[in-house]
């Protein structure tokens, strides 16, 4: 029995080659691969999308690392944290008469002689990290990671199996890794890679002894080298799944004057070691959205009567959680579901960040922690800052450029597009803020009101867009964070709530990634009730500005979409009203 052409998962760099092999017999010259496909994507996409094979190829965690083959498939998935460059590769040469190739390869296959004609390449670099703020619900099993390793096991023994019967099978890359010619190629410099034996890696327990990778318990981050893509497909803090070739952590540096840039540019790697930054060659990558983190993300229609139901399960819970308060439940829904749509120059249209006030500490204690529990295990990115003074004088809150390493360093308000942040302004006490404390107030309320943050670049600084929820927690109206809504907390009693079954969760998580993306509009004749209301509104209290009647708005629209209607109906406008007057009232 004939097995497949191909071995996509442990032997990836066999269709890459065989590919260039075949367009090089049929007379392409090397040089017009550069920026584009030969016509090996085509093969992996067919594998990955068209047979399934997505499902095989296992994931990039903190516990498959010590598990998974240098040079095999494999998943990764981040934000993208910084871009270091683009780096010059020798991506193709010749081998006396034969053209070879190293693009998906840190080390080349044969020695390239300094005579030999080569063609450099480029590729574009990115430093992903995890999700900030991600649950540990999004993350996949022990279980699911297990069937992955059981499936790459038997795959392999297979493999090995049909190799030893045939005497045609092609090498493997762990042989040729074997080989002490094997070059190692990077940007400005040729350099060698110790040898080491692979070959006898034949189980996850023997790999996992010689993994050579010193992470700990944390997630990895991931040098991911891309090709051929456009620079706009992908920008800072977006979050992607990678699918490529996972390289050795082994890779050592190089001495000799082999630099191919002839010393015009600096390495732009060495602040990053192999071993600790996992090397993933890409193939293909897609931007993953909120519904892209569920567990069971059903193709479901959000039909109004599927989505009622799940409304009024979620707005009992939530009602639960915060005493029993059905006035601040359906503000904090109508908050959960908020998101920036559209941008009107400094102004985000559909953002509604939420200060629920008169939460003293003893409060925080009983229902902020509940309240903080329970959008851990409904949201996929969730982020908590404790606000003290001595938080606010220390913290490095927005991300600065280090030219002394070349690397972008993180900071606190760098967050992936849909993160949910809780402000915890019960712990602030009197005291007196240093110009770090007074620029980090600056910083959170830029992102409260514009939605951006100022990343320092030394010489500049950028405002980065940015869609993050803010919710608020403070005894008194916060002072430093100016939020849309403004809701006195009022809980009647602090029983414990109901548990709730894993299915339920998954429903509600479905429920609020899925209606927050819906379309909206507004009818004409709609409208011209809407405009109505809000002039009778400005007229009945002059203190009512622009950003109120637009927050009035931007409360109709999610009270639609909190129902799984895509047009403001008038009798989700008077539930809005009403919701208003509430709110006032407590305020008064």
């Amino acid at each position: 029995m004939v097995g497949p052409q191909y071995d996509f998962l442990s032997n990836p760099l066999g269709a890459v080659r065989s590919t260039f092999d075949t367009a090089i017999a049929s007379g392409t010259d090397p040089s017009s691969f550069e920026g584009r496909d030969w016509g090996a994507l085509p093969l992996f996409r067919r594998f990955l999308f068209d047979q399934s094979g997505i499902s095989q190829v296992p994931l990039l965690t903190p516990t498959s690392i010590r598990f998974l083959r240098p040079h095999t498939l494999v998943r990764y998935r981040g934000m993208i944290q910084d871009m270091p460059g683009n780096e010059f590769y020798v991506g193709a040469y010749k081998d006396g008469s034969v053209w070879r190739t190293n693009k998906f390869m840190d080390v080349s296959q044969y020695p390239i002689c300094s005579s030999a004609d080569t063609r450099i390449w480029e590729r574009r670099l990115l430093y992903c990290v995890p999700v900030p703020g991600l649950s540990p619900w999004t993350e996949v099993s022990a279980e699911e990671f297990g069937n992955l390793s059981m499936d790459w096991m038997s795959d392999s023994r297979e493999k090995r199996r049909r190799d030893e019967e045939s005497s045609d099978a092609p090498v493997s890359y762990d042989e040729v890794q074997d080989s002490p010619n094997s070059k190692r190629m990077r940007e400005g410099e040729d350099s060698s890679t110790s040898p080491h034996s692979s070959g006898a890696a034949t189980d996850i327990a023997s790999s996992a002894t010689r993994s050579g990778y010193d992470i700990g318990s944390n997630s990895p981050p991931c040098l991911v080298k891309v090709y051929d893509s456009p620079e706009s497909e992908m920008k800072l803090n977006d979050i992607f799944e990678f699918v490529g070739i996972l390289t050795s952590p082994e890779l050592q540096e190089d001495n000799e004057d082999s630099d191919l840039s002839n010393g015009f540019s600096e390495d732009p790697l060495r602040h990053f070691p192999p071993n600790q930054v996992p090397r993933l060659h890409c193939f293909i990558h897609r931007k993953l959205g909120i519904r892209d983190f569920l567990q069971n993300n059903p193709t479901v229609e959000p039909k109004p009567d599927l989505v009622k139901g799940i409304r009024e399960a979620l707005l009992r819970h939530l009602t639960a959680i915060l005493g029993n308060d059905d006035v601040t439940s359906h503000f904090m829904l109508l908050h959960l579901l908020s998101k920036v749509h559209a941008r009107d120059n400094d102004l985000a249209v559909g953002k509604l960040s939420l200060n629920l006030t008169c939460f003293k500490k003893e409060a925080v204690s009983v229902f902020g922690k509940q309240l903080t529990l329970v959008l851990k295990n409904l949201l996929p990115f969730t982020f908590c800052i404790p606000l003290t003074v001595e938080y606010l004088n220390t913290v490095s809150l927005a991300p600065k450029k280090n030219y002394d390493t070349n690397r972008l360093e993180t900071g606190v308000l760098q967050l992936a597009e849909g993160s949910h942040l809780i402000v915890d302004e019960t712990k602030l006490d009197a005291g007196t803020l240093n110009s770090v404390g007074v620029e980090n107030c600056r910083l959170l309320k830029n992102l409260m009101e514009l939605q951006q943050v100022e990343y320092d670049f030394k010489y500049y600084k950028m405002d980065m867009k940015t869609d993050t929820q803010l919710l608020i927690l403070s005894e008194g109206k916060s002072n430093i964070l100016p939020a849309d809504v403004i809701v006195p907390f009022h809980p009647s009693s602090s029983s414990c709530p109901e548990a709730v079954t894993a299915e339920v969760l998954e429903a509600w998580r479905w429920y609020l990634a899925t209606v927050r993306q819906l379309p909206h509009s507004i009818e004409q004749e709609m409208q011209k009730e809407v405009e109505r209301d809000l002039v009778a509104a400005r007229q009945e209290d002059r203190s009512l500005g622009p950003q109120d009647l637009s927050r009035l708005l931007t409360m109709g629209r999610l009270m639609s979409l909190s129902y799984g209607e895509t047009s403001l109906s008038l009798e989700h406008w008077q539930m809005v009203k009403e919701l208003e007057r509430l709110r006032r009232q407590r305020l008064q």
